[in-house]
């Protein structure tokens, strides 16, 4: 099937395939939030670390929290990932869910799943779905960390 590619973001070597990102997507991808760099990382006190990986797209995860120890409520998430724009995005919206308002409770943090990620993204295209989960598992991971420490 041959699809219009003068209006994709995204097509295959083949020029068989093509696939749109949404505007939340290219915006997380271009401008991410609550990112971790090399500096930050040096003296950043984190009270759990995830870190996950696909050997599928080769894409890896690693989640920073910080909780506030009296509310259990995850006041800050910080994250790097190595892999593709659906990948970034994913975790720069996933840092954001469970930082806003306060931050999430780690009860309602380990709810997330990856539809609620795709639906804050506004979708993902169908090879790239898997993206999302990586998001939910670093922070599951990060969690369990912090839970495990305690």
């Amino acid at each position: 099937m041959t699809q219009d590619l003068s209006k994709s973001d995204v097509a295959s070597k083949d020029k068989q395939s093509a696939w749109l990102y949404s505007d939340i997507v290219k915006d997380h991808f271009f401008n991410p939030r609550n990112l971790m760099t090399d500096e930050d990382e040096k003296n950043y006190k984190a009270d759990g670390v995830g870190v996950v990986g696909s050997p599928v797209c080769g894409d890896m995860m690693k989640v920073w929290i910080k909780v506030d120890k009296e509310t259990n409520r995850i006041k800050e998430c910080k994250w790097r990932t190595f892999g593709c724009a659906s990948a970034i995005a994913s975790t720069s919206v996933m840092s954001e869910m469970v930082a806003k308002k306060g931050g999430m409770k780690i009860e309602e943090a380990l709810k997330i799943t990856p539809q609620d990620i795709l639906k804050e993204l506004g979708g993902l295209p169908e090879p790239k779905m898997h993206c999302s989960v990586l998001g939910d598992q670093a922070l599951r991971a990060a969690i369990n960390d912090y839970q495990n420490k305690k």
